[in-house]
């Protein structure tokens, strides 16, 4: 069933990982689909291949999402492709996995552009641009809810976003537009596995009641119900998708 159909979606951060596998899925379930990248056209091109194979409709463009200029030609872009935009999934971000104390400024200045002022970018154009009735989901992490060593920068980013779009939520409640963020656990990733020991990935699966780290698909599914008319009563909320990580 297609029950996306109609829908326009934009996926930032869709060349690898979580969002590519959210851009696929979104496009399955019979959504348009922006997918959006930075650096990685070879990646991405993967995606858009992936999507058309299946029967979907994408398209490609290139913005750092961390510069507001960027994000407003973004919007600009999809509005005139598809004529209208229905669903923003924040899903663009890096990780910083250093102690405090090591954090060099110019480190900590491109975390907070990426995870964080990116997600503010995206949510002002959105407050304008996107359809009544639309749906934000915007990617966390479950490292907010925990204390761990070397994720100070990177879970002071995600928790700035998970209050940002609880306002958010608020501020666009009138309008039928509701927003969540999603804040996965250990997921079998490039960026969660860059920097860490086998051992540090073992003992983090060992943290969650089901015993292993997530698959992408864990995430994306979750995504998918939010964005759809079932999750319509659902907003301002934080869904931690992490395998019973308390």
């Amino acid at each position: 069933m297609k029950s996306l159909h109609g829908k326009v979606a934009i996926v930032t951060g869709a060349s690898r990982g979580i969002g590519s596998e959210i851009a696929l899925t979104l496009a399955n379930a019979g959504a348009k689909v922006v997918i959006n990248y930075a650096k990685n056209k070879v990646a991405i091109n993967k995606v858009y291949a992936a999507i058309s194979d299946a029967g979907g409709e994408c398209q490609i463009i290139k913005a750092d999402v961390s510069d507001p200029v960027a994000v407003r030609k973004l919007f600009d872009a999809a509005s005139k492709h598809f004529g209208h935009i229905d669903i923003l999934i924040n899903n663009a971000g890096i990780l910083l996995f250093k102690e405090i104390a090591d954090i060099q400024d110019d480190e900590f200045d491109h975390i907070v552009d990426v995870n964080f002022k990116s997600v503010f970018y995206t949510l002002r154009e959105a407050a304008t641009r996107l359809s009544d009735h639309g749906r934000v989901v915007n990617i966390s992490s479950t490292v907010t809810r925990l204390i761990l060593s070397k994720y100070g920068a990177y879970a002071a980013t995600k928790a700035a976003v998970e209050q940002l779009t609880r306002v958010f939520a608020r501020e666009m409640g009138e309008r039928g537009i509701t927003a969540n963020t999603v804040s996965p656990g250990p997921v079998n990733t490039e960026l969660f596995r860059t920097g860490k020991t086998a051992e540090e990935i073992k003992r983090m699966a060992a943290m969650a009641a089901l015993g292993r780290i997530g698959e992408v698909d864990d995430i994306a599914q979750v995504v998918l119900f939010l964005v759809s008319d079932e999750a319509r009563w659902l907003t301002g909320q934080d869904i931690g998708v992490n395998g019973g990580i308390l």
